[in-house]
């Protein structure tokens, strides 16, 4: 499951950051930029939480 979030975590950073590239290049338009944007806004926002910050099954032992 942890694997899965990081996977699409990286999917909506990649979205994030790569269209920009792409408007700047003249391939695709600044509508077009703005949903990519957004949804890899809301893919990288809403699954990297839960793998950031999370302790590794170590340091759970190592704190009970």
């Amino acid at each position: 499951m942890k694997i899965l979030l990081i996977i699409i975590s990286y999917i909506g950073l990649a979205l994030s950051i790569i269209p920009s590239v792409l408007v700047f290049l003249g391939k695709i338009d600044i509508q077009t930029n703005t949903t990519l944007m957004a949804v890899g806004m809301v893919l990288w926002f809403g699954t990297s939480p839960f793998w950031i910050n999370s302790k590794t099954d170590k340091d759970n032992v190592a704190d009970n």
